[in-house]
């Protein structure tokens, strides 16, 4: 939606119940994931598919265009299954024990997002394109977004530690196209989540809201 939204492209979005997917979307979603963009009738699956497709056939690129920029932009996206596995095994640990431990792969992965900071990043403005958002920045977005949801509760202060990390997901956060990507509903939903899974973190909820 992050990809959409900055190309100002015109769509409609239908959210669904994952824990109750309907039937059409198992037709058309084959790992029974989201998101889905469907093109004249046509499904297309997997996030990074999906901005892909958006990237060659709508104006502007928010590739780069030099092919070895392009291509190790590429690959950093490559690497958002990885950082957000990472960062989600904090706050989905049904122990304060579990989320701990899960610190230290948390902080390889945000290492390693802050050496691609330092290297790949276009100067001139706050997101990984520079002065204006990229790919790389719509992958990794709705991952940070959610950590920080929930280190509202764990307040581990893990991205503090980054400070090209901290900067980033700040800018990103901050920006209209960003902002509007999320149902309003999203935040209830995310907590609902950690409750359903029986996280330590719903712990922490559940002690704030008494």
């Amino acid at each position: 939606m992050i990809a959409l939204r900055a190309k100002s492209v015109t769509f409609e979005t239908t959210y669904i119940n994952l824990r109750d997917r309907p039937d059409w979307f198992m037709k058309i979603s084959p790992h029974g994931k989201v998101p889905v963009l469907l093109v004249d009738d046509q499904p297309l699956f997997e996030s990074n598919a999906i901005a892909e497709y958006l990237d060659e056939t709508i104006a502007p690129r928010l590739h780069p265009e030099d092919p070895l920029v392009r291509a190790r932009h590429r690959a950093w996206t490559d690497f958002t299954p990885d950082f957000a596995s990472s960062l989600s095994a904090v706050y989905y640990a049904k122990t304060k024990a579990d989320s701990d431990a899960a610190h230290e792969d948390a902080r390889d992965a945000l290492e390693t997002l802050e050496g691609a900071l330092a290297a790949d990043k276009a100067p001139g403005g706050p997101f990984f394109g520079g002065d204006r958002l990229c790919l790389v920045d719509c992958a990794y977005t709705p991952f940070l977004q959610r950590f920080l949801m929930a280190d509202a509760l764990l307040k581990t202060g893990l991205i503090d530690g980054y400070p090209k990390v901290k900067a980033w997901t700040e800018a990103l956060l901050a920006t209209e196209i960003v902002e509007g990507s999320v149902a309003d509903v999203f935040p209830a939903e995310f907590e609902g989540n950690l409750i359903r899974r029986e996280t330590y973190a719903a712990t922490l909820l559940q002690r704030a809201a008494e």
